[in-house]
């Protein structure tokens, strides 16, 4: 199934069920979907094939709708993606995600931790051998003085 078929079917199911702007703004969701996951270098086919049948989609899409209570006509639907966009541009900032997706990402994160570990070990070991060649004398000073005086009790 290509995506202008899939996006289709999706378009025809929500119609019977939900307003033409409720349905425009999720065939127009899968539509970006699509085209974004294909852009990271997915196939088309793969990315429709886990998407799964448009039919089932539409079935939940519109049972979520009617969970709601939201009808054709009283339905106020702005999906999250321009509302959050809307929210940026007022706010004139830009958020960048870094997620762990990929394989090299999570290497790249368990390296660092690795790498955090190695330094603190490192700063305590330091400190270590700079302060036993002057605590370590005071602490059998320390301890002879105290053998001894318990001695003379």
């Amino acid at each position: 199934m290509t995506k202008s078929e899939f996006l289709e079917k999706l378009r025809h199911a929500l119609a019977n069920d939900l307003s033409g702007p409720i349905v425009q703004d999720n065939v127009r969701y899968y539509d970006s979907y699509i085209s974004d996951e294909v852009r990271k270098g997915r196939r088309e086919e793969d990315v429709i094939v886990e998407l799964g049948d448009p039919w089932a989609i539409a079935k939940t899409i519109i049972e979520s709708v009617e969970i709601q209570g939201n009808t054709q006509d009283e339905y106020g639907y702005e999906p999250y993606n321009q509302k959050y966009e809307q929210e940026q541009q007022k706010a004139g900032g830009h958020v960048h995600v870094f997620g762990f997706d990929t394989w090299w990402k999570k290497l790249l994160l368990i390296l660092g931790i690795v790498g955090i570990i190695m330094v603190v070990v490192a700063v305590i070991g330091g400190l270590i051998s700079l302060l036993a060649p002057i605590l370590l004398p005071l602490l059998i000073i320390m301890f002879v003085i105290r053998v001894l005086g318990n001695r003379r009790q």
